[in-house]
């Protein structure tokens, strides 16, 4: 469902504008002392991140992280980053929102500069031709594994079934086996410490499953990116207009 659009979006953007980061020039391979002065800190990158309230609890309980959580709907962005202002006494310190699709990933981080990469609920593009967008295919795939360090962790949950069987054929395609794989997160020996979502906490209300699936970066892993998710990619279709 299309969020409605909001009042005075973008007075209320800039009143939060210190939980916002916008990149401006090379990848990121430092992106923790880049943003947060924290060079060497784990970085959590999430993609998806709607209201913010995955963001600011994980940002919260790992203040060692460097936290950034990536969301390309403007008043989703507004949302969390008032979650985050608000969300503990002087707001949470290690989190950045970044406005953006997952399509800018390579503009933004560098490879091997991401320690864990998490998506959550994220749109099932149902439609057959529609397949590339789903940002659990292997063209993305390619992305979040060149952006992790070897034992980096891929976290992704879902409700939809036909996505999680989905992605797991797109994991299986790669040649990557996961650690972790549940059809039913919340009655399952991996839901403790589990931080929900919106849609998590608004599903589980229901009685709907909650599908989790987890991958371990094997050493060395670096699987070739589409050209189109690349800079050099992104710039030539900039170009072309």
């Amino acid at each position: 469902m299309r969020m409605r659009k909001k009042k005075n979006s973008a007075s209320r953007l800039s009143a939060v504008k210190e939980f916002i980061y916008e990149h401006s020039g090379e990848p990121m391979s430092d992106p923790a002392g880049k943003v947060f002065l924290n060079t060497g800190a784990p970085v959590m990158l999430e993609i998806g991140a709607g209201k913010g309230a995955f963001a600011c609890e994980m940002a919260k309980r790992n203040p060692e992280c460097a936290y950034f959580a990536m969301e390309r709907v403007t008043d989703c962005v507004v949302l969390a980053a008032e979650r985050a202002a608000s969300y503990t006494e002087g707001g949470v310190g290690n989190l950045k929102f970044i406005m953006q699709t997952a399509d800018r990933l390579t503009e933004i981080f560098a490879p091997l500069s991401v320690d864990s990469l998490f998506l959550n609920f994220s749109d099932p593009w149902p439609k057959k031709g529609y397949a590339k967008r789903r940002l659990t295919h292997r063209r993305y795939l390619s992305v979040y594994f060149n952006l992790l360090k070897d034992g980096g962790e891929l976290v992704f949950k879902t409700d939809n079934v036909g996505l999680f069987d989905f992605t797991l054929e797109e994991i299986e395609a790669m040649g990557l086996v996961p650690e972790v794989v549940t059809r039913d997160l919340h009655s399952s020996e991996w839901n403790d410490g589990n931080v929900m979502t919106e849609y998590e906490t608004n599903f589980s209300s229901q009685g709907i499953k909650i599908n989790m699936v987890k991958v371990k970066k094997p050493m060395d892993f670096m699987p070739d990116i589409p050209q189109e998710l690349t800079v050099g990619g992104l710039d030539f279709a900039r170009a072309q207009g």
